[in-house]
């Protein structure tokens, strides 16, 4: 399924993370799912959250850049080889993976995918 994701883009600097966190918490969005990369200059942080339009209003306000994405999350069993099923598929269809993360919960995984073409890997994974 289609979902939306947050990039916050944050200098590298002591508790810039944080102060993110500290801001969805004051408004009761949980962070359900994130993942960092950095590069010398800054860091990106992706989101998954409950409530996206809240998340950007209030980051917004405390001066954040932050962008909304359409990623692909897909609910797979948590067992040896079901991403590679998945990815198997993609592949053979010439879909490109731009980036990928994931998280698990007991006997199932999902995993967020920001492919070349979503609306045809929404299509082949269907």
């Amino acid at each position: 399924m289609i979902i939306r994701q947050l990039s916050i883009f944050l200098e590298n600097r002591t508790g810039r993370i944080n102060e993110v966190a500290r801001i969805l918490a004051e408004n009761g969005i949980n962070m359900q799912a994130f993942s960092m990369a950095e590069t010398a200059d800054f860091g990106l942080l992706r989101l998954i959250v409950p409530d996206v339009d809240k998340a950007v209003e209030v980051l917004r306000a405390a001066d954040i850049a932050v962008m909304v994405t359409d990623v692909l999350c897909v609910n797979s069993p948590n067992v040896p080889g079901a991403l590679s099923a998945v990815l198997e598929k993609l592949a053979a269809n010439g879909i490109f993976i731009e980036y990928m993360y994931a998280f698990s919960d007991g006997d199932s995984a999902n995993v967020i995918i920001r492919p070349n073409n979503i609306e045809e890997a929404v299509r082949i994974l269907s």
